[in-house]
């Protein structure tokens, strides 16, 4: 008897222990909410449903916890997807009430991944699923594609409730139950005739927001890394230091265990010990008085552009793909403008204008040109300007106009550009304002991490190797044989390979800077 009323009396202090503090910790709702730029307003009624499923979010405080780790390790970069989309950071808790956040979720409706995409659903937002590739299991790709999916809605309610609610019911569905009721309102009224999956959508926000960084104990974080193939996760694993094994469970998209070379992908693993700090940007040649400024995601924001969505495999069709949300195409070997102007159907005149090209200047393969005009400012606000870019070059990787670039940064030569740069996309630069640089560690540090994350890998076994040449320094340097095309010069050579002018001449015997359309020249990189 004494021993049934010891175990009775234990139970009831752990429950005692449990039931009171996770009671303590769950948020109730309140009678107004902020959601995207509505003001959200709850009767009782509601209020108390609502309540109903945040009560049941934190039921079990295992479970709520090991979602939150979850979203601590994936939500950065869906925040940071939507931004780039323009939507709202509150739709960041669907995720969340989609999947919880399980890469390879799979419904009965046979929708999958993240974001819970059918594959027809899928394909409309430009993500690749086929036996290599499922998109809708990468966290940047599918939080890409669920922006676009409910940006497009909205357009067609001005009203982000309803092109949440459309996330469910498709667009048709949402229209014939929503009409234009609630079309450019602002103030929201919630009963017990709302829809279920806003309510439901505003239970998540309740439970999580400003919450799970308190149940997420983990110091580690999700680093991500973009990567064009082919390669597999066995030989990149070597090069990131971590196992195969670990690879394959941060990357459930690479369905097959590779990477395909048809664009860059983000490639996902875990790092140990809080994410690192922003580096620090000073201002042109400074002194040691001069205020540090941060820069946000420059360098890896930088890394996604040209964003390329659509059918890759026939990007060098016409109509098959966009670069940067804009029509486009691949260029599938060096041409004349006329050749590809009488491909995608333009004029010759017309599709050298959109792309800044001069009278005369050859297409190049492998690049890609816009068939619609560009626009005059980037998604992202700075680019670090690399050795070898042009203005051109810059301009054409962000889709913006030469002119505008030119503008905003008071720049009008590519002889004006140096390496570290900093270049506004957005804003202009205000009149007697110094243009700011990177110093050189951190010039450095970004050329070697743009060096791992975007460069074509190649597996062990297809290494090139190498050897020094006598006329080169003692290290081992790349050889590369460059034929001139129409309106290049030595000094754009020298950008685009970072070289020196000097170099150039050394290696191929010039005498002067006089190229000539065709000669063929030695670069050693």
């Amino acid at each position: 008897m004494r021993k049934h009323l010891q175990k009775f009396i234990y139970c009831l202090l752990v429950l005692g222990w449990v039931f009171p503090a996770s009671a303590q910790q769950i948020p109730q709702v309140p009678r107004e909410i902020a959601f995207a730029d509505l003001r959200i307003l709850i009767n009782e009624q509601a209020r108390r449903e609502i309540q109903l499923d945040v009560d049941a979010l934190y039921r079990n405080p295992t479970y709520f916890r090991i979602k939150a780790e979850r979203v601590a390790l994936y939500m950065p970069y869906v925040e940071r997807e939507l931004k780039n989309v323009g939507v709202p950071e509150d739709f960041k808790y669907l995720v969340i009430q989609e999947s919880s956040l399980i890469p390879d979720a799979v419904s009965t409706s046979n929708a999958v991944g993240f974001w819970q995409f059918k594959q027809g659903t899928a394909e409309e937002v430009f993500l690749r699923v086929d036996a290599q590739v499922d998109e809708r299991k990468n966290i940047v790709s599918s939080s890409r594609g669920a922006a676009l999916y409910v940006k497009k809605h909205n357009n067609s309610f001005d009203n982000w409730m309803c092109a949440l609610v459309s996330y469910q019911m498709g667009l048709g569905g949402a229209r014939a139950y929503f009409g234009t009721q609630f079309n450019g309102k602002k103030v929201i009224e919630i009963d017990r005739n709302s829809h279920w999956y806003f309510k439901k959508f505003l239970a998540h926000k309740v439970a999580f927001e400003g919450r799970w960084q308190m149940f997420a104990s983990s110091d580690a974080y999700l680093e991500e890394t973009r990567i064009q193939g082919p390669v597999t996760l066995k030989a990149l694993a070597s090069r990131l230091g971590v196992t195969e094994e670990h690879l394959k469970e941060y990357n459930k998209w690479a369905s097959k265990g590779s990477i395909p070379g048809d664009k860059p992908y983000s490639v996902f693993y875990i790092r140990q010990g809080g994410v690192p700090a922003v580096p620090a940007v000073r201002r042109g040649p400074s002194t040691s008085s001069e205020p540090v400024e941060r820069v946000v995601t420059v360098a890896t924001s930088a890394e996604a552009f040209p964003k390329i969505t659509g059918n890759q495999q026939q990007a060098s069709k016409p109509n098959q793909i966009k670069v940067n949300e804009l029509d486009g195409i691949q260029a599938a070997a060096n041409m004349p403008q006329e050749a590809l102007a009488r491909q995608v159907g333009l004029k010759e005149r017309r599709l050298r204008k959109i792309n800044d090209l001069d009278k005369g200047e050859k297409i190049k393969e492998g690049q890609y040109y816009y068939t619609e005009p560009k626009k005059g400012a980037a998604e992202i606000k700075e680019h670090i300007v690399k050795p070898g870019e042009t203005l051109w070059s810059i301009a054409q990787k962000y889709g913006m106009k030469v002119a505008s670039l030119k503008a905003k940064n008071r720049i009008r030569e590519d002889e004006a550009l140096r390496p570290g740069m900093i270049l506004n996309l957005q804003d202009h630069r205000r009149r007697n304002e110094d243009i700011r640089y990177v110093s050189a560690s951190e010039l450095k540090q970004l050329l070697e991490s743009s060096s791992q994350a975007i460069q074509p890998i190649v597996e062990p076994a297809q290494e090139e190797v190498y050897k020094p040449s006598p006329t080169t320094p003692s290290q081992i340097r790349k050889t590369v044989t460059h034929t001139v095309d129409s309106g290049e010069t030595l000094f754009r050579l020298s950008q685009r390979y970072g070289v020196a002018v000097d170099d150039i001449k050394k290696w191929n015997n010039l005498k002067d800077n006089t190229i000539r359309v065709g000669q063929r020249l030695t670069i050693y990189q």
